[in-house]
């Protein structure tokens, strides 16, 4: 067993939590690998002061030299991709391929930012006179709160990280606990940035909560459940802070009958979108919506690739599927797929652990037959399910599509270009793929529409989610304006006053 670094990062310092330590449990052997003292509320206020006392020098340091600094970050993650990948598998259960791509993508994310933080501080507008000089400023908040779901542990943080840090801001962040020892590795990667630009604290819900309710904090961003991003959200608006969630999701992935000859390529996607991370992805194909002639072939299609797939050992190379991150998330997903089956719905494969002793598993299920009515497809699901439905027609699709109160992501496989137009345009979700499902671009903006969330992240919008905006107004000559006081001057048919 690897030793894993268990020390909060307060002020440029490591720290032993002194609150309620939490117990990290290994999904796979259902063992506890490590505990993790908590931030109490002493240590909190010191991360919070520590963040408000770096965030008055770096928001002044040149955005080349915090970009220098970014791309040392990202250069001090890459070198620890395998230590990082290692430690989100046994704490996670993510296959270790999937890890190691993920510290990848973390690190493309800070070299991003590092860029395009230094790109543009704001644009000059045309003035209302020629003697004035009119700019919109972009310049950071102060400090803001990270907190950060267990799926994607690193990369969810370096999404409001990067461009937090690049923006000018400190910052206070909070894994889940479930997964809090691949963040706290983080440490010794962030040593390039001044002392307290970046605080690392350990907790459950309280701490979220308290970093979310402090006036010193001016923004939180937010990944997580509609339940929690609710409450951060109104903790936010009551003091006026910032904030950016990112919260749940139903996605639908709708199969055209144009796919006819691609049916293969189709249920691999599919597969893809529902299965990636035991289907633990905030974007994960939910809900499949088939045309009524390729709807037999695609199904057995869909359900001989789940039967393919490996479930095991998350450690080992030739696994595709790990086991889920706790047994409650597992036993939720059950409870869907059983109360679908009890209504009518028929369970084709999966939904057992998939040969495995121990662990949380729920190997890959096919369900067809489920009433639009039951949970399996109207409430997230967040686990290895597919629920596929025979739909009549384009227009059935959409309206079914669009019929949740989530709008994150939705997936489309059709060949004819009409149907992309029609989908991107009537789809309302914040990301629609066509043919390439769960690819995520760094310039390319994430969010979601309805109850999946407020704000972006990535893109230029991700950057400016994380700068505040302000007019100046110059006048180079200093003299009175023929439009001041006294009115009277205007008595007579005189010009009437600027702007009247």
């Amino acid at each position: 067993m690897p030793s894993f670094e268990t020390t909060m990062l307060i002020g440029g310092r490591r720290i032993e939590g002194q609150g309620v330590p939490l117990e990290v449990e290994n999904p796979f052997t259902e063992e506890t690998i490590a505990m993790v003292g908590t931030a109490d509320e002493g240590q909190l206020d010191a991360a919070i002061g520590a963040a408000r006392e770096a965030s008055r020098a770096w928001m002044r340091t040149a955005a080349v030299d915090r970009a220098e600094l970014l791309h040392e970050v990202a250069e001090g993650i890459r070198a620890r991709t395998d230590e990082l990948a290692e430690a989100m598998t046994l704490e996670g259960g993510k296959p270790l391929v999937e890890n190691s791509d993920e510290v990848s993508w973390v690190v493309a994310c800070f070299r991003y930012y590092a860029e395009i933080g230094r790109d543009s501080a704001g644009r000059v507008i045309p003035s209302i006179e020629s003697t004035q000089l009119a700019m919109v400023l972009k310049e950071p908040h102060g400090v803001w709160g990270c907190i950060v779901p267990w799926n994607y542990p690193l990369l969810l943080l370096a999404w409001k990280l990067a461009p937090a840090l690049a923006a000018g801001n400190a910052t206070v962040c909070k894994p889940s606990e479930l997964t809090p020892l691949s963040t706290l590795m983080l440490a010794d990667c962030l040593d390039p940035l001044p002392p307290g630009v970046v605080n690392l604290v350990a907790g459950g819900g309280d701490v979220g909560a308290a970093i979310t309710a402090d006036p010193r904090v001016d923004g939180v961003a937010f990944t997580g459940s509609v339940e929690t991003g609710k409450k951060v959200g109104h903790a936010c608006m009551d003091r006026v802070a910032r904030v950016n969630l990112e919260m749940g999701g139903k996605d639908p992935f709708i199969i055209c009958s144009d796919m006819a000859d691609r049916l293969d390529v189709a249920a691999k996607g599919g597969a893809w979108a529902a299965y990636l991370n035991s289907g633990q992805v905030c974007t994960s194909a939910e809900r499949f919506y088939v045309m009524d002639d390729v709807y037999d072939d695609y199904v057995n299609a869909f359900v001989e690739v789940a039967e393919s797939l490996v479930v095991g050992d998350p450690m080992q190379p030739g696994t595709d599927i790990g086991p889920m991150v706790s047994a409650s998330q597992r036993s939720k997903v059950a409870g869907q797929v059983e109360a679908a089956v009890s209504s009518g719905a028929e369970l084709l494969v999966g939904g057992d652990s998939g040969g495995n002793d121990s662990g949380h598993f729920y190997s890959p299920a096919v369900v067809t037959g489920a009433a639009a009515e039951t949970s399996l497809l109207s409430e997230e699901t967040f686990g290895p399910v597919a629920p596929l439905v025979r739909v009549k027609s384009l227009d059935e699709a959409i309206e079914l599509a669009n019929s949740t109160p989530y709008g994150l992501g939705a997936n489309i496989y059709t060949q004819d270009f009409k149907t992309i137009l029609r989908c991107m345009r009537e789809i309302k979700a914040g990301t629609v793929w066509f043919n390439d499902p769960l690819t995520d671009n760094d310039a390319g903006p994430f969010g979601g529409f309805k109850q999946s969330g407020l704000g972006r992240e990535l893109g230029r919008e991700g950057l400016e989610a994380f700068q505040e905006t302000k007019h100046v107004h110059i006048e180079s000559e200093v003299a009175p304006k023929e439009w001041w006081y006294p009115y009277s001057q205007y008595a007579g048919g005189a010009d009437q006053p600027h702007g009247a």
